[in-house]
């Protein structure tokens, strides 16, 4: 399976300081918001509450880390689309379908919000460090196919501006 990535914007420098830009909102911002955030903020859509919201993004970065395997799911037709939807300024639709998820979201794993934001923390270092080990490195997303690092860094980035809009942030 071949990488889809787009090919390069005109400026390297620019397309480098958008994804440090990504990479910081991931490492530090998120992190921080989901530390202000109310566990009982109730969801603008889906049924999620925040503790779960925060464990489906740690197991979307293990996912990106390539420490939870996953198949393509999407058609191999698909994934130019698919591809150039990621890398497009288009949020993610709300109440969107994944079909890796159930019809009601898993109950909570971790014992409170401290703990599932320390281990989404956890799990944003061992992205880093997956990619770190093998830069050139391509890990498959059920949907969007085989992803680079700069990719995985879009899509996680894209997928956390979903759920902390669900959340009123």
């Amino acid at each position: 399976m071949t990488s889809l990535m787009p090919s390069a914007p005109r400026s390297k420098s620019a397309k480098r300081r958008r994804m440090e830009a990504k990479l910081t909102f991931l490492l530090e911002d998120f992190p921080r918001l989901l530390t202000e955030l109310d566990p009982s903020t109730p969801p603008a859509w889906g049924q999620m509450n925040v503790q779960q919201m925060v464990e489906h993004m740690t197991d979307a970065v293990l996912v990106a880390a390539g420490k939870i395997p996953v198949k393509l799911l999407s058609p191999e037709n698909r994934l130019p689309q698919m591809v150039a939807f990621l890398f497009s300024d288009d949020p993610f639709p709300q109440n969107v379908k994944n079909p890796l998820m159930g019809e009601t979201p898993a109950p909570v794993r971790n014992p409170n919000m401290e703990t599932a934001i320390a281990e989404l923390k956890r799990a944003l270092e061992t992205i880093q460090q997956a990619f770190a080990e093998n830069p050139e490195r391509e890990i498959v997303n059920p949907f969007f196919g085989p992803l680079n690092y700069e990719g995985q860094v879009q899509l996680l980035h894209k997928h956390a501006k979903h759920h902390l809009k669900q959340f009123g942030v």
